[in-house]
């Protein structure tokens, strides 16, 4: 294989690594295949494999391996992200919105994903606006979740 062809192969695995996913997707697959434990356990955005999949809730969770996949199953509420997964910036503004699964934060043991990517013409890392008045977003968060869960979600929706 040729150089230039690796390299191609390499720059569209990483773009498509760091995409925008709905929070579930069409296949009831969440968080792009992420595994979730992964995130607590690893503090890494780790993609699981199909081979360690379990459902919860008709939602497919995907984990690196066995050892994973049987810590979501025995408490699966410890490892959801809040929000249903959406964008924890957005859900602050009252909007659900996509996230990219390698922007994320773990705060008082609860996960966190936020949106990083194309917004009209500027590229948005919504976890830097998070950070700068965390406990402040967090509270407007929770208040207005109630009624954003009830929004339609569009999908692809920006911020």
């Amino acid at each position: 294989m040729k150089t230039s062809h690796i390299f191609w192969i390499v720059v569209l695995l990483c773009t498509k690594a760091s995409a925008q996913v709905d929070p579930i997707d069409k296949n009831n697959l969440a968080i792009g295949g992420y595994d979730l434990v992964a995130y607590f356990n690893g503090g890494k955005a780790i993609r699981g494999l199909p081979a360690n999949a379990s459902v919860y809730q008709g939602v497919t969770y995907q984990f690196i391996n066995e050892e994973n996949q049987k810590l979501f199953e025995g408490d699966p509420a410890h490892y959801l992200p809040q929000y249903d997964g959406y964008c924890a910036l957005a859900v602050s503004y009252g909007k659900k919105v996509s996230i990219n699964p390698e922007a994320f934060k773990i705060t008082n043991g609860k996960l966190y994903l936020f949106f990083y990517g194309k917004s009209g013409t500027k590229t948005v890392n919504s976890l830097d606006t998070w950070i700068k008045s965390e406990p402040r977003l967090l509270k407007k968060a929770d208040e207005l979740w109630p009624k954003v869960t009830a929004l339609k979600y569009k999908t692809g929706e920006g911020l």
